[in-house]
């Protein structure tokens, strides 16, 4: 019910279109931005930059001065404006000076990079690249737009691959913005930079958070949607030919745990320029609710927010399930020496399976494990168990 009101009340006549694109709906782009960006690799606390001594920073690779929203076909929006990567690196450093190169000659890339006092790698999809597939035969009565899936390969581009592995290096300070839809493989070149940073497609304010994260304005808090393997083939494959295609019932976390593989990023996973502290864990059971609590606490010397998750596991299951699923969230902001209790309460109707036989979702009785912490990876989580 809620949903369908929700529904009706947006294509109401209450509204004109004089609010489409107002300030409340800009701060509320800016602050999506701001809180989904995830920052995955900061080696040495490369990052934040300093704008006292960052006098010269090269923008490198095409994407650095394009309008990464997204899609140009049924999703795609129509702002005012679009701050891109290089406006908004440009604006939170007005006192430096941002060279941007699309990358196309190495040499003249490298050159760049050894006179600049930080690199920053804007490289990864667009509409082009992560459309709906459409094949050969389709392509020429098809009136939408053009794209399709990521057919060759999860990864890069292979000449942003290049341009990373061969330029990153030249300079201490490399740092890569990853820009698309879903999750991008990194193994090729994750370490010839310091930095790494997922933007997706941050919309029309994602130059602004990507300028004030990389210089510190704004402490990064996002969290990966997804998991990031060692290899594709630990992900489900799929058959580009076939007239039809068989999903399995595992993918992404739940596949690499059921498997005992180890990702390369966990699920869940996302760093901050501050550290937190997670103790006096508790697990209990309400009438119709599974609750997880535990203190946090921000260790560091900056404010910052940190996603809290709650899992819950399967183990002394007696049908089909996975290890571990995610069952809630909850942000919390700390200021340094803060300290907060955090509860996340999971309904029970959620931790039900399908029976088949009987056609109805069934609640086993069994004891579950429960998990609260930062991450899917089980060093970053506390663990107690319940009786349902």
């Amino acid at each position: 019910m809620r949903t369908l009101l929700a529904f009706k009340d947006a294509y109401s006549n209450e509204y004109d279109e004089s609010v489409i694109g107002c300030e409340d709906h800009i701060k509320l782009a800016l602050q999506a931005a701001r809180e989904g960006i995830t920052l995955i690799k900061n080696e040495n606390n490369l990052l934040p930059l300093s704008k006292d001594k960052i006098k010269k920073i090269v923008v490198l690779g095409k994407l650095g001065d394009k309008e990464v929203i997204g899609d140009h076909g049924s999703s795609q929006v129509r702002p005012a404006y679009v701050i891109t990567p290089l406006q908004g690196i440009a604006n939170a450093a007005p006192k430096a000076q941002v060279v941007y190169y699309n990358g196309e000659n190495l040499d003249h890339a490298k050159e760049l990079a050894k006179d600049a006092d930080g690199v920053i790698f804007v490289v990864g999809y667009n509409y082009d690249d992560e459309g709906e597939y459409i094949s050969e035969d389709e392509f020429e009565s098809y009136t939408g737009a053009a794209g399709g899936d990521r057919k060759n390969s999860l990864g890069l581009h292979e000449n942003e691959i290049k341009l990373i592995q061969e330029v990153g290096p030249v300079n201490t300070n490399s740092i890569a913005v990853l820009i698309g839809g879903n999750m991008i493989m990194m193994e090729e070149w994750k370490e010839s930079v310091g930095a790494i940073m997922m933007a997706y497609y941050p919309g029309m304010e994602g130059g602004t958070a990507i300028g004030e994260i990389v210089f510190g304005d704004v402490n990064p808090s996002g969290k990966l949607p997804y998991v990031i393997p060692f290899k594709e083939s630990d992900l489900p494959q799929v058959n580009w030919d076939t007239t039809s295609q068989w999903y399995e019932y595992y993918h992404g976390y739940t596949k690499l745990e059921k498997e005992g593989i180890k990702p390369s990023v966990p699920y869940g996973f996302g760093l901050s320029y501050t550290k937190f502290d997670f103790s006096d864990a508790k697990f209990d059971v309400s009438d119709d609710s599974v609750i997880a609590k535990c203190t946090v606490k921000n260790i560091g010397k900056i404010a910052g927010d940190e996603v809290v998750q709650m899992y819950v596991g399967f183990k002394n299951s007696s049908v089909e399930r996975p290890v571990k699923l995610l069952r809630g969230f909850a942000r919390v902001s700390l200021q340094p020496g803060e300290s907060k209790e955090v509860t996340i309460t999971c309904p029970k109707e959620e931790l039900c399976w399908y029976n088949t036989k009987t056609e109805q979702m069934e609640l086993e009785q069994m004891e579950y494990e429960v998990y609260i912490g930062s991450s899917s990876a089980d060093s970053d989580l506390c663990m107690g168990k319940v009786t349902l």
